[in-house]
């Protein structure tokens, strides 16, 4: 890893606030850092249930032992209670009021619990000459609940059993520990039932709980752990040609028709890589056969061009000497020297765009740059359409809140742009009036020529910036047009980093738009000139 990038690291782990964001490029670029995560996930979910089952099971299990333990002891402890007191002498009330002492020694010798309660069964007259009830050991009537009072009272010879909180001897005021308390009936000579309550401490089997549930979390995370290494690790077995086929196809993309896929193997991989390798060839082969046909083409119509020009020179020459004595000649003669003499302009205009377009196919056209007003080609465009707009009967109409500033650009190529919007206007305005709009912002200027003839539909509009397409083949066209005015006009827009658009509408006209940025670079940011137009009828769906 480079420093860089080791920096980039450190900068964002210091930063918790980033690390959704983080996460979640990460989660958008990364086949590898999805997987490992969706398997941690799924894996985390499993070991998290199986503890949660493992952790109930063992809690149960332990605690169903102690209280079995627990019931064991006490029965045992309750005979043996019970056969002491039925061996004992009542006749005599002194040994009846010992009697309360004699079951505490018996309950210490016959039972592993220290807690005990000593207590007459409610609802017995009180009797001076019997023991009084008494608690040993920590234990405390206030844990023994009316629910377990009643049910021992009411089954002389069965154990009941309550789970309760036991304070904890020295501790915090409010440390309690898990416990449970037992109780039972005893009968005492002639000072009648007592209930008999023993209790026993469960923390052994808290922390015999809570050594396995601390054993199960260090082993869920370790495992979580592990499998996510070994994810990690297998992934990037896989996700590694995924990987390098990507960055092969990027350097293909990119023009390196030479680069391959290793092929290593017999596993599917190396199928990918010799099935990929095979397009790859057959790519090469036909984008070789394109460029060649491509530059056989644009030298073919370069050749051509530059071969015609010297003939039709001569052509023009002699179409000018024979227009230029035009009056002279009979009426079909003059007629026949005037179409020559259009068609001969005509041919020269199209052999200048076919030149223009083909330096654009090969990629050799340079700007000569320099500072221009876009309303200042704008008012040039409009004084020479002047008398063409004047025969359509339309009216060239110019709207500029903007863009007098000079800018950098070259101002032959943007006027041709300018010249080729306002004359197809003036050609499909149907002699309405024609706005041309030119405005500007903080990092763009632009100027849109808007005509309300009779538009184009959505279908042209994809078209329009074909060479060589009309949107009416069978339309008589006033100006002598080639086809290819659109065309490079687009070209001389990309080549400014501007861009040219078009809306259009059956019915109500057209609107081309030219923006340029205001420095050097590609164009960023919205046209100041809307588009649609502000005056186009809003379509309801």
């Amino acid at each position: 890893m480079t420093t860089a990038a080791l920096r980039m690291t450190a900068a964002w782990w210091r930063h918790p606030s980033e690390w959704p964001a983080a996460i979640a490029r990460a989660w958008a670029r990364s086949l590898q850092f999805r997987t490992v995560l969706i398997t941690i996930c799924l894996s985390g979910v499993a070991i998290l249930v199986t503890g949660l089952v493992i952790s109930y099971t063992v809690g149960n299990d332990l605690y169903q032992s102690r209280l079995d333990q627990a019931l064991h002891d006490a029965g045992r402890a309750q005979q043996q209670v019970q056969a002491t007191l039925d061996a004992t002498d009542a006749s005599d009330p002194a040994t009846v009021l010992g009697l309360g002492q004699t079951v505490k020694t018996a309950v210490q010798g016959a039972s592993s619990s220290r807690m005990l309660a000593f207590i007459r069964k409610p609802g017995q007259q009180p009797d001076p000459q019997a023991p009084t009830d008494y608690t040993a050991g920590g234990m405390s009537q206030s844990l023994i609940s009316n629910d377990l009072a009643a049910a021992v009272a009411k089954s002389p010879d069965t154990l009941y059993s309550q789970s309760v909180a036991l304070p904890v001897d020295g501790g915090a005021a409010n440390a309690t520990h898990p416990g449970v308390i037992i109780g039972t009936q005893i009968q005492l000579p002639t000072a009648g039932t007592y209930q008999l309550f023993l209790g026993y401490d469960l923390s052994d089997a808290e922390q015999t709980l809570n050594f396995v549930q601390r054993t199960l979390v260090l082993a869920g995370l370790a495992l979580i752990l592990l499998i996510g290494a070994l994810t990690f690790v297998v992934v990037r077995f896989v996700v590694a040609p995924i990987q390098l086929a990507a960055a092969t196809s990027r350097r293909l993309a990119a023009g390196d028709l030479e680069v391959r896929l290793p092929e290593n193997g017999e596993d599917v991989f190396t199928s990918l890589a010799r099935s990929f390798n095979a397009m790859a060839d057959s790519l090469q082969r036909q984008i070789t056969q394109l460029a060649t046909l491509s530059q056989l083409q644009q030298r073919f119509v370069s050749d051509v061009s530059h071969e015609l020009r010297t003939p039709l020179t001569t052509i023009r020459l002699a179409s000018e000497h024979l227009y230029d004595r035009k009056d002279g000649f009979d009426e079909t003669t003059t007629r026949t020297a005037e179409l020559l003499h259009t068609q001969v302009e005509r041919f020269d205009v199209l052999l200048s765009d076919l030149l223009e377009i083909s330096r654009y196919d090969a990629g050799s056209v340079s700007l000569e740059l320099e500072s221009s007003s876009l309303v200042k080609l704008a008012e040039d465009a409009i004084d020479e359409f002047q008398p063409l707009a004047h025969a359509h009967g339309s009216e060239l109409r110019l709207t500029a809140p903007g863009g007098y500033a000079e800018v950098q650009m070259d101002p032959r190529r943007i006027r041709r742009v300018i010249r080729n919007l306002v004359g197809n206007a003036i050609e499909h305005g149907e002699a309405k009036p024609i706005d041309i709009i030119v405005d500007s912002s903080q990092g763009a200027v632009a100027i849109a020529v808007r005509d309300h003839g009779m538009g184009m539909s959505e279908s042209d509009v994809g078209h329009v910036f074909d060479r060589f397409w009309r949107a009416d083949p069978s339309r008589q066209r006033t100006i002598g047009g080639t086809g290819l005015g659109l065309a490079i006009s687009q070209e001389d827009a990309l080549v400014h980093g501007g861009v040219l658009d078009v809306w259009s509408r059956p019915g109500e006209g057209s609107c081309f738009r030219l923006t340029l940025p205001r420095g050097s670079g590609r164009l960023v940011g919205e046209s100041p000139i809307p588009l649609p137009p502000a005056d186009a009828e809003e379509v309801v769906s």
